[in-house]
């Protein structure tokens, strides 16, 4: 058969470029990459067998479908693979593509239309008999219209919109309010009380605008404590349709996934073929090309009742544990559908080894709400015994202006225990300084007692179960002495002559301690006693370091860990930020503006707004007060702990002369 193409446009950058790149190249076709002016020297493209720059007059130029034709044209592509989040679940990129000629890697534009968009997606289920959860009408205009379950075809107002277990009537709370269109968790709301209904609705439907160019949302049974499960497809342009088994992606927050593993750990047999039988049916409804994952939640005491999410028509950020367990290459499998060539394997060939974990490594700061965060990557080390799907190295920079994650680790082992162990080993051999990670948090979490028994749910991450995790550790003695060795590494060396050496050596008692006094990010001192020599090489309890004159910054069981050499010119109460500056929390733009200087405020008035990665934070006043000092204007780009607003209070505090 001859082949469609021989060269592919890769439409993404980061991880999700560099792993496409290198299975293009394995499959002896020729890759391009395309790339920002920021992007002209980074690892894909580098990587890659020719570069485009995209010619667009905007912030995000990936998500330039004219740019990306572009380049294509000017590239001589013959294929397009689009990754997954910009373009890969754009229909209209889709039939671009294929209307300029190209072949799109991924699943025809109509049934990215179709089953791209939750709403329709849902319909085509339950022609398929696919159980879903109860929906119901998005109130318009007032709560009172809230209480009716939603009308389809062939039903009447009054009735529910699926079989769910449950009779007509009202709402029942709590409710998911979601975007029918996109996901990333943007555009839901967990609703609880009759009386938010409404509000959240309005806030979910400006989300989704913003982020999508869609408000059309829907209203459904909100399962409290499911598990979300989800089924990897592939189908082939000859009928075949095969599932590649399950992932479980529960540990998430705020919708995000934040571990993924495969198999599902809790799942009975019987609850797996439901799963991967529904998923089947719901492709062969549509007709399915490609790779793609269907979602569900699972719930009930035993894991065994289940409900249909939503499609994704695209690869999937955890797709290496299936790619473990399987030991297929899911891209090499795109690229062969797309060539229209037959999948080759039949559901038999497909079988699951062992147990494999995957955890992503974001820019962001989890004792602070999961804030998005940036700035200049000094260090970057990767383990080395597990896979690695990174585009992250020592002197890059970090911007808001792309999706915060930057690497992901994929442990596997024969089995469950086997791959945790092996995984939060990696996360302690992970380091990335300069920048604020969740690689700390990750550690903690794959080592706790919850991941360990399979016991997190998808709200567990947003609950007060897990406060203890998301609230910052004591700095732990483990890092203060990896540090100490790293300074004394550094500046206790020995001089030109013998007597100057230090060794610690004393003419009537046995060797001195070197001592290195530090102090930690809390503003505690410490001094530790090393025995001479004993930190001259790097241990394996030592985390990855960096010295200068002012301290050390250490890595330290995934998280980084600032040490300063004590200095009493500053080392003085009073020091820092006072209660009248309102600091940026995140790097980020500035929305909006509300007040000027001089002006009178009360205590929790909105002064500003910072956005990141399509999160708002509005910036209130401390307390009522006049504005001493307005530090930013709307469309500013500012640092993390910029100073943005100063507020006077309008009284001096009780029993202060000033």
């Amino acid at each position: 058969m001859t082949q469609r193409f021989n060269s592919v446009l890769v439409a993404n950058r980061g991880e999700i470029a560099v792993r496409i790149v290198r299975a293009v190249q394995a499959a002896g076709l020729r890759a391009i990459a395309v790339h920002s002016d920021a992007d002209a020297r980074a690892p894909h493209v580098l990587l890659a067998d020719h570069a485009e720059p995209l010619r667009a007059a905007t912030t995000v130029p990936y998500l330039s479908l004219d740019a990306i034709l572009d380049a294509a044209r000017r590239s001589g592509a013959q294929a397009v693979h689009p990754g997954y989040g910009f373009l890969s679940e754009r229909a209209d990129a889709a039939r671009a593509v294929v209307g300029a000629g190209l072949v799109w890697i991924g699943p025809t534009a109509d049934v990215i239309d179709l089953m791209g968009r939750k709403d329709r997606a849902r319909e085509v289920a339950e022609r398929a008999g696919v159980p879903v959860t109860r929906r119901y009408d998005v109130p318009v205009g007032s709560r009172s219209s809230a209480g009716a379950p939603a009308s389809t075809s062939g039903r009447g107002a009054g009735a529910p919109a699926s079989t769910s277990g449950r009779g007509a009537g009202a709402v029942a709370y709590p409710v998911l309010v979601k975007a029918a269109a996109g996901g990333g968790g943007k555009g839901m709301r967990v609703v609880r009380d009759p009386a938010d209904l409404e509000a959240a609705v309005a806030s979910a439907r400006r989300e989704a605008a913003s982020a999508f160019g869609d408000d059309t949302l829907l209203v459904e049974e909100y399962v409290e404590r499911g598990r979300h499960v989800e089924v990897q497809v592939v189908g082939d342009e000859h009928g075949t349709v095969l599932h590649l088994f399950e992932r479980d992606c529960s540990a998430q927050r705020r919708h995000q996934k934040v571990l993924e593993e495969a198999p599902a750990p809790t799942i009975s047999d019987a609850t797996r073929a439901r799963l991967t039988e529904a998923a089947v049916a719901l492709c062969r409804e549509v007709g399915y090309v490609n790779a793609g994952t269907v979602e569900f939640l699972v719930h009930g005491e035993d894991d065994s009742a289940i409900a249909f999410l939503e499609m994704n028509t695209r690869l999937q950020v955890e797709h290496p544990v299936t790619e473990a367990i399987t030991g297929l290459d899911l891209v090499a499998i795109q690229l062969r559908v797309a060539q229209g060539l037959p999948l080759g394997i039949t559901q038999e060939d497909v079988a699951a080894t062992g147990h494999a974990i995957e955890a992503r490594v974001y820019a962001e700061d989890p004792y602070t709400g999961f804030l998005p965060q940036a700035g200049r990557a000094t260090t970057v080390v990767w383990p080395e015994h597990v896979r690695v799907d990174a585009a992250l190295e020592s002197g890059a920079e970090v911007t808001t202006a792309y999706d915060p994650m930057l690497g992901k680790l994929i442990a596997h082992g024969p089995d469950r225990e086997a791959a945790r162990a092996a995984l939060v080993d990696a996360l302690d051999r992970t380091a990335v300084l300069g920048v604020t990670t969740n690689a700390g948090f990750l550690r903690r979490l794959v080592a706790s007692d919850a991941f360990r028994d399979a016991t997190i749910h998808t709200a567990w991450l947003d609950s007060s179960a897990a406060e203890e995790l998301t609230t910052r550790p004591a700095v732990p003695e483990g890092a203060a002495r990896s540090a100490a060795r790293a300074w004394a590494r550094s500046y206790v060396s020995p001089a030109d002559d013998p007597f100057g050496a230090a060794d610690g050596w004393r003419s009537a008692a046995g060797p001195a301690p070197v001592l290195v006094s530090l102090v930690d990010v809390d503003g505690a001192p410490t001094e530790l006693a090393l025995a001479p020599g004993s930190y001259e090489v790097p241990g394996p309890e030592d985390g990855t370091s960096v010295v200068d004159h002012a301290g050390v910054v250490v890595a330290y069981e995934g998280q980084a860990w600032t040490f300063r050499h004590p200095d009493p010119a500053r080392d003085r109460a009073g020091e820092g930020i006072g209660d009248a500056d309102v600091v940026s929390p995140m790097p980020g733009t500035v929305l909006s503006v509300a007040v000027s200087a001089g002006e009178t405020v009360d205590e929790g008035q909105v002064l500003g707004v910072v956005e990141a990665m399509k999160m708002e934070i509005a910036l209130k006043a401390p307390y009522a007060g006049t504005v001493a000092r307005v530090g930013a204007a709307v469309g500013d780009q500012v640092a993390l702990g910029a100073l943005l607003f100063r507020v006077d209070g309008l009284d001096a505090p009780a029993g202060d002369d000033a």
